[in-house]
C-alpha cells in the first residue's frame, strides 16, 4: 500500500507548496499557495492536522505519523491506517449520508486525506465539558450506528460483497491490536503504560481481583476479535464527533474494522456516561443536576433511535442472507420477533462493550478529559471511582439490563453512591 520511502511528514511551511498541484486541492482553497494560512490543529496520538484556508475556501489536511505521539517514536505504528480511513469514510457516506466529513483527495503514499472542514463545528468532548448542548445529538448519533451498522452486515450486504469488504480491512492488523490490549486487556493487570489516579488503588485491586469480572472482559474481547457482523467505526467516542450547537458529524475512523454490530454503540453510552459522571467538576451546582439529566436524555435517545431505526431498516432494507423474507414473510409469518431477539442481543453486548470502556479510559494508557481536565484530585478520584464500579456492574450484568430505564436509574445510583 504505502511506499514508506517516498512518505515525508507535513509541516505548515511546506503544505503548501505539496499539496498546491493537487488540482482537487487547488479549486477548493485556491491555486496560489502564498495566499494559504495553514494552522496545524491536531491533539490526537497519531496524526498530524492541517486546517488549510485561501481565497477560496477551507480544508483539513490529515496526515498520518508513523508512530504514537503520547509515546513516541518507541511506538511505531503502520502509515497504511489512512487508507483504511479514507476506505471507511467512503463507506460511511454511502450508508448514511452527510453523516461524516467529504473526502476530496486521498494520497496512499503520503497517508494523507484532504477532506471538508467543519466549521463551526467543535469537538463533541468539550461541548460536554463546557457545558453546551447539541440539538437532536442523541437522534443522529442512535441512525447512525444503526444505519451503518445494518447497511454493513449480510442483513443488508450480498454476502459475496460483505465477504470481500471484510478481506479488505482485515489487513488493519495493528490499529485494532491497539483497543484489543489498551480497552479490554491492560485495564485488569499491571501493564506496562497503565496509569490512574492516586487512591484508586483499593477499587482497582478489587477490579483485578475479580476473575470472573475478567473473563466477561475476555469474553467481550473474543466477540470483538472474532465476530465480523458489520464494519465498525471503532473509536465511536465524543473526541470522535464534532457538532454546532444543531448539527453533528462523525469523524476519524482509522480504527476500522469488522466486528461485532454493538461494539460502537457500547463505547459511544460509555463516553457519554463518563461525561456523566464528571460533570460535578465542571458545572456550577446550580447548573449540574439540570445538564446531568440532559446527557442522560442523550444515552436515552441514542438508544431509542438506534433501535427504532435499526427496525425501519428490517422492514425496508433486509435484502442479505440474514433472516431472508423467505423464511418469515413469505411464509405469511411475521419476522418482529427475530429482529427483537437480535436487538436483545446487540444490546447486552453493547453494554459490556460500555463497562470495558469505562475501565480503559480510567485505567489504560489514554484517559478522557472529562475526568483528566479535573484538578482536585480527590473530587476526580471520587467520580472516577463511581464510573469505575458502574462499568464493573455493566459488565456483570449487561443481559439483566434489560430496558434504557434500568439503565439510567443505575447511572443515577452511582452518581449518588457515596465513595471516599
Amino acid at each position: 500500500m504505502n511506499t514508506p520511502d517516498l512518505y515525508r511528514p507535513l509541516t505548515p511551511e511546506e503544505l503548501g507548496g505539496r499539496l498546491s498541484a493537487v488540482p482537487v486541492v487547488a479549486a477548493r482553497v485556491g491555486e496560489d499557495p502564498a495566499r494559504w494560512t495553514v494552522k496545524e490543529v491536531g491533539d490526537g496520538n497519531l496524526n498530524l492536522v492541517f486546517i488549510v484556508e485561501g481565497p477560496v475556501g477551507t480544508v483539513i489536511v490529515k496526515q498520518a505519523l508513523p508512530y504514537v505521539r503520547l509515546v513516541g517514536d518507541s511506538w511505531p505504528l503502520p502509515l497504511y491506517r489512512a487508507y483504511y480511513e479514507n476506505h471507511a469514510l467512503v463507506r460511511q457516506a454511502e450508508r448514511d449520508p452527510g453523516s461524516v466529513p467529504e473526502v476530496y483527495h486521498f494520497d496512499e503514499a503520503q497517508a494523507l486525506i484532504v477532506m471538508e472542514f467543519l466549521s463551526p463545528h467543535k469537538i463533541l468532548r468539550r461541548k460536554l465539558i463546557d457545558g453546551e448542548k447539541v440539538a437532536g445529538l442523541g437522534g443522529f448519533l442512535g441512525r447512525f450506528c444503526a444505519r451503518t451498522a445494518f447497511r454493513g452486515s449480510e442483513l443488508s450486504l450480498k454476502s459475496a460483497d460483505k465477504k470481500k469488504d471484510v478481506g479488505l480491512f482485515s489487513g488493519n492488523v495493528e490499529i485494532p491490536a491497539i483497543t484489543e490490549a489498551l480497552v479490554f486487556t491492560d485495564p485488569y493487570y499491571d501493564a506496562k503504560m497503565n496509569h490512574h489516579t492516586p487512591g484508586l488503588d483499593p477499587v482497582v485491586a478489587d477490579l483485578r481481583g475479580n476473575p470472573h469480572l475478567k473473563a466477561r472482559a475476555q469474553r467481550m474481547l473474543m466477540k470483538f476479535a472474532s465476530n465480523t457482523e458489520t464494519m465498525l467505526h471503532g473509536d465511536l467516542h465524543s473526541g470522535s464527533i464534532m457538532s454546532t450547537d444543531a448539527e453533528s458529524k462523525v469523524i476519524d475512523p482509522e480504527f476500522v474494522q469488522y466486528g461485532p454490530i454493538g461494539f460502537d454503540v457500547g463505547m459511544l453510552v460509555a463516553n457519554f456516561l463518563m461525561a456523566y459522571f464528571s460533570q460535578p467538576a465542571h458545572r456550577e451546582a446550580s447548573a449540574l443536576l439540570s445538564y446531568q439529566d440532559w446527557i442522560l436524555t442523550v444515552i436515552e435517545e441514542v438508544l431509542t433511535a438506534f433501535e427504532a431505526e435499526f427496525r425501519t431498516l428490517w422492514s425496508a432494507e433486509r435484502t442479505g442472507m440474514l433472516y431472508p423474507a423467505a423464511l418469515f414473510e413469505d411464509q405469511e409469518q411475521s419476522s418482529v420477533e427475530a429482529c427483537s431477539e437480535l436487538l436483545a442481543e446487540i444490546r447486552s453486548d453493547a453494554l459490556g462493550f460500555c463497562g470495558i470502556e469505562m475501565h480503559r479510559r480510567t485505567l489504560s494508557l489514554a484517559h478522557n478529559a472529562d475526568f483528566e481536565d479535573i484538578g482536585d484530585e480527590t473530587l476526580k478520584r471520587r467520580l472516577e471511582t463511581r464510573n469505575l464500579l458502574m462499568g464493573a456492574e455493566l459488565l456483570l450484568r449487561a443481559e439483566e439490563i434489560g430496558t434504557n430505564g434500568m439503565l439510567l436509574d443505575l447511572a443515577r445510583q452511582f452518581n449518588a453512591k457515596d465513595v471516599s
